[in-house]
């Protein structure tokens, strides 16, 4: 086993074409190629995936069953492969009880630094724990915020506990077990209807605390208590994990609003009045990072030096990442990708582990040329600890200070999955390649601006840091929003969004879920697998329901799922391909029946399975001429041509979710596009077509907006909006508005010096 390198031999995952390379341990290595040339294929879901499941692996099989599933890769060896952390973009789960503090566990030390040093002692760490009896708000129970609870929403006043749908929550209904706690008490008429209730009666119902029943009727429980309808929902629901995990069905019945026993800081009054040079945990944590480590450096107390080297140590390695505006109060839910991925970035840079391997999904997605700095020096931290780093990545900045460099290519999908070049970062300037090619271009300026006749105006804008802003943003152009991560662009975006007077005509793109389910695919998301179905239906006189997989077409084995899964109790389940109809999902029934090219009956043709497996490019040429065609020339012009009509949606980046999106709206007229980082994860190569897209769109009568750091994409637009010049408090203003060339002669603007002169 070599000790230098990581040996992959004939790695097939996906679109890979039996690949084989060797990885030098201990440096920085980047993985580039165009999008969908098989990077993640190779990176992620090859070298990833098989660490993990081999850790997964040392387990016991019993614990096995607790651990994430990751699949089995198609690859024939790896060798000398370490530990792999894979620091990626997806943000952690959505938890209202988890903060900037909790994640990245800096809130530990800053309560043990409280409890030891605070004064009046108020005790040990737990009591300044939120999410602690101890510490939390007894109102808000640590939540910061109250939720009200409309009983009227609730409850149907004018019916009884008999009727059907009484009061509006899961298990309350007539029969359900909530229910039961009401109807078997026996303190109730259950024919009267609530209204009718006497003053004592309805106090009781709503709002009586626990209480054991005196004379409780033969059917009620013996250990039960007896509760009112409110102090239940809130104890046990609304201030509970059930209240977040059925939140659809409950948050109509509430009124959100700041607690205001806390002032939103979660924590009980005893525990706010211990304090640190005059200031308490709550208002030491709402500082910026950056003014948090001043402070925590300026406590004199001796009992806090070790405290103040650890905290301090963390603070400072957030700042050196670029998120010294974030504050550790900062519900994790708010961050973007890009910001949480730092702060994962930031917890490993002061980890004793060494001889890891770590792997980065596209670092540079969200960051402004100024931190890109910042970002390359927290990556080489983490190799000159004696680690292994991967990276996937298009900005030409990280690619630079690559030791080795593994290009993919030629193309994308199909056309894609080889290696093209490997070497060093000036041998990859020097190969020829898309990307060696791209790396030394720098985009001109638009010679000729679009001017506009008609503005919006934005009057006052105060969203989050946003300080009182004023713009005018001109219609019918291609605009760009810039300025440097966390200065305000997506705040303003969303006061344009909300203060538009046409909310019909906004179109908002964003790089989230776009709603797909586990079967959606490019196929139903363009409204075309129906279309196929009714060609093959028509032309052999059978129903369409037969040339579907999840009909009758499926294959009578596996049912239409391709794979046979078996069941290891403790183990993990054990998925074979269907021999039946090896893996193609139909039956032998349905893939008799073939369909020719459109037009022309004496060409190869394809029966449904192999027709579904085409590429959205090939689709276009097969299906020639017709609806089908058109409907996926969209896909086409946004650049997805090389994604299969049968290829899972959940498959797809963030990127190319975005991008499918779009093609969902191309053709619209007069509508106001606002996209949100259109270019992440695009090789430079795919932002040529992605700017003239957006040429288009104007072209047809749209406005488009997108925020976006891209230094190429701001030198193609008709108008620039720079926010800035920090990030958090020290952004929302307005540093320039203009020509792209005019930022150039602007001295307040922060992107300037970034965009060269061409």
């Amino acid at each position: 086993m070599s000790t230098t390198h990581i040996t992959i031999r004939g790695a097939r995952e996906n679109n890979l074409k039996d690949v084989s390379l060797d990885i030098p341990k201990h440096q920085i290595t980047v993985f580039t190629g165009v999008s969908g040339s098989g990077k993640s294929s190779l990176v992620m879901d090859t070298i990833a995936a098989k660490s993990r499941r081999e850790l997964n692996d040392t387990f016991p099989t019993f614990v096995q069953q607790y651990l994430p599933k990751y699949g089995r890769p198609h690859v024939d060896a790896i060798d000398g492969l370490p530990i792999a952390i894979v620091i990626d973009q997806r943000k952690p789960a959505n938890n209202s009880r988890s903060t900037v503090g909790t994640y990245t566990d800096i809130y530990a030390l800053m309560r043990l630094l409280f409890s030891r040093v605070g004064k009046p002692f108020v005790g040990y760490a737990e009591s300044f724990s939120f999410n602690h009896p101890e510490g939390s708000c007894p109102r808000c129970s640590g939540l910061g915020e109250i939720r009200e609870l409309d009983i009227h929403k609730l409850v149907d006043f004018n019916k009884s506990l008999n009727d059907e749908d009484t009061i509006h929550y899961i298990a309350f209904g007539k029969g359900g077990w909530r229910w039961i706690r009401y109807a078997h008490s026996g303190l109730f008429d259950l024919d009267k209807k609530i209204k009718d209730y006497s003053p004592e009666e309805l106090d009781l119902f709503l709002n009586s605390p626990q209480i054991r029943l005196k004379n409780p009727p033969a059917n009620w429980p013996k250990s039960a208590k007896y509760e009112g309808l409110i102090p239940r929902m809130y104890r046990s629901i609304i201030n509970s994990e059930e209240g977040l995990l059925h939140s659809a069905v409950l948050n109509p019945m509430l009124h959100m609003g700041t607690c205001p026993d806390c002032g939103g800081t979660r924590l009980a009054k005893r525990v706010l009045a211990c304090k640190i040079d005059g200031m308490n945990i709550a208002e030491a944590c709402a500082l910026s990072i950056s003014k948090l480590n001043a402070w925590i450096r300026s406590i004199a107390d001796p009992l806090a030096v070790d405290l103040k080297a650890a905290i301090g140590a963390r603070l400072t390695a957030l700042e050196e990442i670029g998120l010294g505006y974030l504050s550790l109060d900062r519900a994790v839910g708010t961050l973007s990708g890009g910001e949480a991925q730092r702060c994962k970035i930031a917890k490993y840079i002061n980890s004793s582990l060494s001889d890891v391997l770590y792997i980065l999904d596209e670092p540079s997605t969200g960051l402004h040329d100024r931190d890109i700095e910042l970002m390359k020096h927290s990556v080489k931290r983490l190799r000159d600890h004696g680690n292994t780093v991967l990276l996937v990545e298009h900005h030409k900045e990280m690619i630079s200070m690559a030791d080795h460099v593994v290009d993919m290519g030629p193309g994308p999908g199909a056309d894609g999955g080889r290696i093209v070049f490997q070497g060093t970062y000036q041998q990859l300037l020097h190969s020829g390649t898309a990307t060696g090619l791209m790396m030394s271009r720098s985009g001109a300026f638009k010679q000729h601006p679009r001017t506009a006749a008609h503005h919006f105006n934005l009057r006052h804008a105060t969203l989050h840091n946003l300080n009182d802003v004023s713009v005018s943003f001109p219609l019918h152009v291609f605009g760009v929003i810039a300025g440097v991560a966390g200065s305000g662009k997506s705040s303003l975006m969303e006061c344009l969004r909300n203060s538009y007077p046409e909310p019909d005509d906004i179109v908002y793109i964003s790089q989230k879920n776009i709603g797909v389910s586990l079967r959606s695919t490019p196929a139903t998301y363009m409204d075309v697998a129906g279309d196929i179905r009714k060609l093959f239906a028509r032309r052999h006189k059978q129903k369409e329901a037969y040339f579907t997989f999840n009909g009758k077409g499926a294959c009578p084995v596996c049912g239409g799922k391709g794979v046979i899964v078996a069941e290891m109790a403790f183990m993990d389940s054990i998925e074979t391909t269907c021999e039946a109809c090896g893996g193609l999902r139909y039956s032998p029934e349905a893939l008799r029946y073939t369909l020719p090219p459109t037009g022309n009956d004496h060409a190869e043709a394809l029966n449904i399975a192999q027709v579904m497996d085409l590429s959205v490019r090939l689709a276009s040429r097969f299906f020639q001429g017709t609806v089908i065609a058109e409907k996926l020339h969209p896909m086409m012009d946004v650049g997805l041509g090389y994604l299969h009509l049968n290829q899972a949606l959940s498959t797809l980046s963030g990127g190319e979710l975005q991008r499918l999106k779009m093609a969902s709206y191309l053709g619209e007229r007069g509508k106001l596009f606002i996209i949100d980082e259109p270019t992440d994860g695009l090789h430079p190569k795919d932002v040529d077509r992605i700017v003239s897209l957006f040429e288009r769109m104007v072209d047809e009568g749209n406005t488009v907006y997108v925020i976006e750091h891209n230094t190429d994409v701001i030198k193609a637009a008709d108008h620039v909006v720079e926010l800035g010049p920090g990030a958090g408090e020290a952004g929302g203003n307005i540093i320039y508005e203009g020509t792209p060339r005019g930022m150039l002669g602007s001295p307040r603007s922060v992107t300037a010096k970034f965009l060269g002169i061409a």
